[in-house]
């Protein structure tokens, strides 16, 4: 081995021993559009960042109570961000009124920001819905939804939180 050869692995090494422990704990978008890298946590600091509920419904795939999340009832402009990594999920010009008692939506933000799953948990087969950044559970889409897609991504509130669209 050369010189050069042994100075590169060499940096290469260094670099490992520097980043290894952010390896795969990168949080945010790499910088192509709709491409996600992904967020890894330990249950424990799942535990720590998120409320019991919060918890119960991204971590260990639960279901809120219907008509009981404030977001449902917002109408305004806005983003429905995962409350897990704050990944965006859906516009609020995709939410419609499903009457299920959970906010509904026809379509994410994009296609890359959710990981759809079959779900037989409950003896039917669904179409789970999880957070393509950071793996949480959001609720499941179903194919009886509004024009143009005919689908209705039935989410759970408490995995979500809302911010207003800025000027």
């Amino acid at each position: 081995m050369d010189r050069r050869g042994f100075l590169k692995i060499a940096s290469g090494v260094a670099g490992l021993v520097v980043a290894g422990p952010w390896l795969g704990r990168v949080v945010g978008q790499s910088g192509k559009p709709g491409t996600v890298v992904k967020v890894i946590k330990t249950d424990a600091e799942w535990k720590a960042q998120l409320n019991p509920e919060q918890y119960r419904v991204t971590r260990q795939a639960g279901t809120e109570m219907p008509f009981t999340s404030p977001l449902n009832e917002i109408h305004r402009a806005g983003i429905f961000s995962c409350v897990s990594c704050d990944l965006s999920l859906f516009d609020s010009k995709t939410k419609y009124d499903s009457g299920t008692g959970w906010p509904s939506f026809w379509a994410p933000i994009a296609k890359e920001h959710v990981t759809e799953l079959p779900d037989d948990s409950l003896g039917d087969r669904r179409t789970e819905v999880r957070c393509a950044r950071c793996d949480g559970h959001l609720g499941h889409v179903f194919d009886d939804g509004p024009k143009p897609t005919g689908l209705r991504y039935c989410m759970n509130g408490v995995a979500m939180k809302f911010s207003s669209k800025r000027a």
